[in-house]
């Protein structure tokens, strides 16, 4: 119950798990953060729709990144 040891209990899953911690004080001028990150955060919500959502569905959703596999075929990949 002491706010200390929630404060390391934090910080060494943050480092277990590898994402960066989150800063009050970022300017939204910045990049966004890890997707792994922000998939925690929203996970951290109790309820039907959090329990359910899955990573690739978050990031999909979230245009994180080029979520479409991207196929390619041999002869692609030779030029």
């Amino acid at each position: 119950t002491d706010f200390e040891d929630m404060k390391a209990i934090s910080r060494h899953t943050r480092l277990l798990l590898g994402i960066e911690e989150p800063l009050f004080s970022r300017t939204i001028t910045l990049p966004y953060r890890d997707n792994i990150g922000l998939f925690l955060e929203r996970k951290g919500h109790a309820g039907v729709k959090s329990d359910s959502l899955t990573f690739s569905e978050f990031v999909q959703a979230e245009g994180l990144q080029d979520y479409a596999p991207k196929i390619t075929t041999p002869e692609e990949k030779e030029a």
